[in-house]
Parts: structure tokens; C-alpha cells; sequence
């Protein structure tokens, strides 16, 4: 059983990063648009906080976690916005601080439990390293919208491993909720880090390829940057049709993100 203690450390200092983003955000920067139709910065702390909360009671209530799933089928589709746009309707420092304290909660969580131990989800029920996989996807990914919609310019660090070995992993999930043939044979995927290590997935010898930088992997299964606007390459046509449908998160198909030029 993987340790899930390096993922957790990622989690936390990837929080702490965004924290210093956010921390002195004036009203007006709370307001304002991100990437993300509809969405302001405020919008996505939000989102984050309701699945931190969320989170904190797939791992520890699970009778509780069993009632919001039951909320969540009565308004499909609606339920994620609804609670961002809950969160983004608090006050900035009311909101900052129901995020910080929802994040310690769901890490104190997951160090304390047990090994094996698995919990549910929307979706399939996640392993401890599993869901703080995902909680890290969706904070890095969150961020980068923060992040753009602030003009702040982000320095990649080698958390994108965990992220890129999630977009590896949830290769047949894209397939499957876009309703084709999961292919049969792995792929070869080879990226490189911010620190310039390469990592590398799936046999040497595979015939479909998957190669180009780590953080532009991430950003594509984050569905945060078109393909077009980043340096992956494909060798294979199973692979080049993975590169337009990857997404490493739960749910329906993602809409992605436009190109850069075209017109919205």
C-alpha cells in the first residue's frame, strides 16, 4: 500500500502556496472574473472549501457524506456551482478562514486514517493517497485560475508528479465518459519536470507516445490550456486522440478551454 504521506505534504504546502496568493486581497480582487465562466477568485476559494468539507466527511461521516450525495443526485449538475456560489457570497475574510480551517481538518483526517482504508465519493470510493490526489489536482488547478485572473505569475514545483501520475491513470476514465473504446494496449508517456527529471509511465516499447513537459500535461488533463497552446506531442492515433478528451477529474466531459486567439 502506497504511503499517502508525501501527497498529504503536497497538498498542504500547495494550500500554503495559493494562501499567500489570496491573503490580502482587496474586495474588489475577491470579485474579480477568472477563467472560469461565472466564476470570480472568490467563486473558486469557495469551490475549494465546499470540497474540502466535503472531503472531511467522505473520511469521517460517512452517514453524513451518504446525505449530501443524496443532495447532489436531486440537482444534478447544479450542486458544485451552488456551492461555490454559497461560499462566494460570505464575506472575503469569513470565506478565507472557513478555508483554512477546512483544509487542516481534512488533512488532520487523512494522516490519522487507518491504512487501507477507503472512503466514498461522487464517484468511485477513493484511497487515502487517492483522495489527496485529487484534493491537490483541484487546488493546483483552482490556483492557476486565481492566479491568471490576478496576473500573478506561478513557479511549477515537483508536486506535478502526483497530478501528472493522476492524468496517467484516469486515461480510460476519459475514454469511457466520452463514450469510446478504451484502448487495449498502455501508452508510453514521458514528461519533464520542473526540476528537469523525466518521468516516465507505461512500457518502453509501447507504439502509442505521449511526450512533451510536465506542466503542460497537467495543465491539458486539468483541461486548464488547449492542446493547440502547448508543447505535447502524440505518436499514435489512440494517443493523439487521448490528448483531446484527457481530463483528470470526475464528472461529465469538461468543456476545456479555448485556444488562445479564437474568438469566444
Amino acid at each position: 500500500m502506497a504511503d499517502p504521506t508525501p501527497v498529504i505534504d503536497a497538498l498542504r504546502a500547495e494550500s500554503e502556496e495559493l494562501d499567500l496568493i489570496v491573503a490580502e486581497l482587496s474586495p474588489e480582487q475577491w470579485a474579480l472574473a477568472t477563467p472560469a465562466p461565472g466564476w470570480t477568485v472568490a467563486h473558486q476559494i469557495a469551490h475549494l472549501a465546499w470540497t474540502d468539507h466535503s472531503s472531511v466527511l467522505a473520511v469521517t461521516d460517512h452517514d453524513a457524506f451518504s446525505r449530501e450525495v443524496e443532495k447532489a443526485l436531486a440537482a444534478p449538475g447544479d450542486f458544485v456551482d451552488e456551492g461555490a456560489e454559497d461560499g462566494a457570497r460570505k464575506p472575503p475574510e469569513r470565506l478565507l478562514a472557513d478555508w483554512r480551517a477546512g483544509r487542516e481538518a481534512l488533512e488532520k483526517a487523512l494522516r490519522a486514517a487507518p491504512e487501507g482504508a477507503r472512503f466514498p465519493w461522487y464517484g468511485p470510493p477513493m484511497s487515502t493517497a487517492s483522495m489527496a490526489t485529487a484534493r491537490l489536482m483541484e487546488t493546483w488547478a483552482h490556483g492557476m485560475d486565481v492566479a491568471e485572473a490576478l496576473g500573478v505569475e506561478r513557479t511549477p514545483t515537483d508536486r506535478l508528479r502526483h497530478i501528472a501520475r493522476l492524468g496517467v491513470r484516469t486515461r480510460d476514465f476519459a475514454f469511457g465518459v466520452h463514450g469510446m473504446s478504451v484502448p487495449f494496449e498502455e501508452f508510453r508517456v514521458e514528461l519533464t519536470a520542473p526540476s528537469g527529471e523525466l518521468w516516465t509511465y507505461g512500457p518502453e516499447d509501447a507504439a502509442d507516445r505521449v511526450t512533451g513537459p510536465a506542466l503542460d500535461f497537467c495543465l491539458l488533463v486539468t483541461q486548464r490550456a488547449h492542446r493547440s497552446d502547448l508543447g505535447l506531442r502524440a505518436a499514435g492515433p489512440d494517443a493523439d486522440r487521448w490528448l483531446d478528451i484527457a481530463q483528470a477529474f470526475a464528472g461529465p466531459p469538461g468543456k476545456g478551454r479555448q485556444a488562445k486567439g479564437d474568438t469566444p
